[in-house]
């Protein structure tokens, strides 16, 4: 019999279900496993829209430390939500396979919203997006989990509001899609989609966590966090990037956007090397033009 394991996990129903899911897995391979609920900045923090809080690891932080004091043995995040360099000692040890990592309107179709309907997210990336897409469109800010989200939209607060198609299905809330938004027109967040385990860089947590490693998902994951890098490393930079891989072949798109929508910097790159194709996707955003929309972000 394996020893037990200890789950570090946000309290949110979405989080949860991503902890269970994870533990269910484990528990499939003889684990004997349970969690514990660690509150972070992000979830005290939620009367201000993520990009003005100005801080990496929103969601990570504390479960972290948790991790680094052996309180925890592994941690199961969101992966859009983790800063490209990690904490001394800290290794994302599996990204399980990937659900669809799509963004979905929730109320009406983009098309179908009149000039003037307000339009609720909390990402810049999407917002800068939003802006580029519709600038007639007025865009406010939301916070809040999946179910508050979703409460405000029908309460008639937001005429529509924009959410990662990933979450509503995990959550058995997929009837709520009114449209499903392609990577052409709303390029997804980095990782959108996936879920990262991490834990120590060896110990139970390390071991057992690799058993649930996807290598195909981590090579599109690794190459979307290399662009991410590249253009400074916080998961609120309005960087919007998806992986595919074909015939061991790693596409990359991706898409940085100034907060008024009115600059799109588009580029591509592909290879064998993950990182590399990664970085060089990030390279070709910065020559196009990347950086003084960071600029603007960072310093306005």
């Amino acid at each position: 019999m394996n020893n037990p394991l200890i789950i570090g996990s946000r309290g949110s129903q979405l989080a949860l279900w991503q902890s269970n899911w994870v533990k269910a897995q484990l528990e499939q391979r003889g684990y004997s496993v349970s969690i514990e609920i660690i509150q972070t900045t992000g979830d005290r923090i939620t009367d201000v829209s993520l990009s003005k809080i100005g801080s990496k690891g929103l969601f990570t932080k504390e479960i972290e430390e948790a991790l680094l004091a052996g309180r925890v043995h592994l941690a199961v995040h969101s992966c859009k939500d983790m800063p490209t360099e990690l904490p001394a000692g800290l290794v994302l040890s599996a990204i399980p396979v990937r659900e669809d990592p799509r963004d979905v309107v929730v109320g009406r179709p983009l098309g179908d919203l009149p000039a003037g309907a307000k339009v609720g997210t909390s990402s810049l990336r999407r917002a800068a997006q939003l802006q580029a897409l519709r600038p007639d469109l007025a865009i406010e800010n939301i916070r809040g989990n999946v179910d508050t989200r979703l409460r405000k939209q029908q309460e008639g607060q937001y005429d529509a509001i924009i959410l990662a198609a990933a979450g509503l299905h995990r959550l058995g809330l997929g009837a709520h899609v009114a449209e499903y938004l392609a990577p052409e027109q709303m390029m997804p967040a980095v990782a959108q989609g996936a879920l990262a385990i991490e834990t120590l860089t060896a110990g139970p947590g390390c071991d057992a966590a690799a058993l649930l490693d996807d290598p195909a998902t981590r090579r599109c994951v690794t190459a979307e966090r290399a662009a991410l890098r590249a253009l400074g490393g916080g998961c609120q930079v309005p960087l919007g990037a998806h992986a595919t891989l074909r015939a061991g072949t790693v596409s990359v798109h991706g898409v940085c956007v100034s907060p008024n929508g009115r600059l799109v910097i588009r580029a591509e790159a592909s290879g064998d090397d993950a990182e590399a194709v990664g970085a060089a996707l990030g390279q070709r955003l910065l020559d196009g033009g990347a950086r003084a929309i960071l600029e603007q972000v960072y310093h306005p």
